[in-house]
């Protein structure tokens, strides 16, 4: 892993995003001879979202292909959006691609970041631990998110799954609805800052989770992993340590291989223009760290093309 820059500011997040339409029309004004390819994304303002927009004008650029990155509710849609046909390419937490994947038909091209795992309460909220949420309504993520298996994982794990009321909301809900006291907290994965809670209307804090990634761990497997998040990301709190685990960038087996190498290609190649704003942390783009896709094995494509281009 390669430690990243400083925490970026709001500003920084929000130019990002603000240049994500222009990324994404780039990609599809490109010429109709390239390899066409939909790849199931997530939620705008969300990390695969932003990802997905940066690595469709990258392979525009390259010529490599015409990406088209479609909207979703995040890895459980995504992987259903790839088994049915409706998408060759998508973005997966590592985990929920581990627990859905279908050995004859999912493959990986690489593992591209670390995503955050995020618990955020108001800052005039009394709950200070993840055991306080029992008996409060809690945003456990979007339907047909990931976050929405951690989340009741991560409430399991701490006794309280039956004492709380969960609803599934978008990140853009969630946040609403915690800076209006609808809900007690939010719980999400994302990059840091998330766009959609950076810019509450209320100032907002996250639950210290380090307790909880040993017992993940233990119960899941090695690929949830305890990550900081640095204090004052969302206004002013401390420092706090969350669970990470690892974005996949996953294909149908039966996507070409040419454009499958072509991916790679790009991931090793185009790095700095892949860099969501959110991306605070940890760094996957880098030959030995894309190839670690856990249970999901690498594409022909990409595996062939990983040991062409560094044996």
């Amino acid at each position: 892993m390669t430690p990243m820059s400083p925490l970026m500011d709001r500003r920084s997040v929000m130019r990002g995003i603000a240049l994500l339409p222009v990324a994404l029309a780039a990609a599809s004004c490109r010429s109709t001879g390239e390899p066409r390819a939909r790849l199931a994304a997530g939620e705008p303002g969300g990390f695969f979202w932003e990802f997905s927009g940066l690595l469709a004008a990258a392979a525009g650029r390259s010529n490599i292909a015409t990406l088209e990155p479609l909207q979703s509710g995040g890895s459980i849609e995504n992987l259903q959006m790839l088994r049915f046909g409706r998408a060759d390419l998508a973005m997966s937490l590592g985990d929920i691609a581990q627990d859905l994947a279908v050995a004859d038909d999912l493959t990986a091209i690489g593992r591209v970041y670390e995503n955050y795992f995020q618990v955020a309460v108001r800052s005039d909220s009394p709950v200070t631990t993840p055991e306080q949420l029992a008996g409060r309504v809690v945003s456990i993520g979007a339907p047909g998110s990931g976050a929405t298996t951690l989340s009741t994982r991560v409430l399991d794990i701490v006794g309280i799954s039956a004492q709380t009321r969960r609803v599934e909301q978008s990140m853009h809900s969630a946040a609403a609805q915690l800076a209006a006291g609808e809900v007690d907290a939010a719980m999400w994965a994302g990059g840091l800052p998330t766009p959609a809670f950076a810019d509450v209307a209320a100032d907002i804090r996250l639950l210290d989770l380090g307790a909880v990634v040993a017992t993940l761990r233990q119960r899941y497997g090695t690929i949830y992993e305890p990550v900081s998040v640095p204090a004052n990301v969302y206004g002013s709190h401390p420092a706090v340590t969350t669970v990470g685990v690892a974005n996949l960038l996953l294909a149908r087996r039966d996507v070409p291989d040419p454009l499958v190498a072509g991916m790679v290609d790009v991931l090793l190649d185009d790095p700095a223009s892949l860099v969501p704003a959110q991306a605070i942390g940890s760094q996957f783009l880098d030959a030995q760290s894309l190839i670690q896709t856990g249970t999901i094995p690498l594409h022909p494509g990409a595996a062939a093309e990983y040991r062409r281009r560094h044996g």
